[in-house]
């Protein structure tokens, strides 16, 4: 009998529901505001990119650099978590710095294109640079 209810009384108590208090979270993409980058990689170097962006509120935090590469040449945009909780984000507007290395291979030009939002048209705006490389 005492089996029983401690059973019971197990069951209960993992039935109850607590209120859902956790933060939900998503990834935003942030527009780059500027890059710097060299005019020129030589082949086996290895180069340091840096970029600047603003951190639009309390809610964001930096995530990762997106790096996409396609026939058009490297996208590049900053990868930011945002935490959805149960009070208000303050706006803010951080401008934060972070790099990232790259090492040229085999081809003689690089097309680096930084996503830099979108225009008041709906077309979205790049810093684009074209770096070539040398021996």
């Amino acid at each position: 009998m005492k089996k029983i209810i401690a059973f019971a009384c197990m069951l209960i108590s993992f039935s109850c529901s607590l209120p859902d208090d956790t933060e939900k979270t998503y990834v935003e993409l942030l527009p780059i505001k500027n890059a710097i980058v060299p005019t020129e990689f030589q082949r086996g170097q290895i180069y340091d990119i840096f970029i600047t962006f603003e951190r639009p509120s309390e809610c964001h935090a930096f995530k990762d650099i997106y790096v996409k590469e396609d026939s058009d040449g490297y996208f590049f945009a900053v990868m930011s978590t945002v935490f959805e909780a149960n009070y208000p984000c303050q706006p803010l507007t951080d401008v934060l710095e972070k790099s990232f290395t790259f090492k040229p291979g085999e081809q003689t030009m690089y097309v680096f294109k930084f996503w830099h939002g979108t225009n008041e048209q709906g077309e979205e705006d790049y810093l684009t640079f074209e770096i070539p490389v040398v021996d």
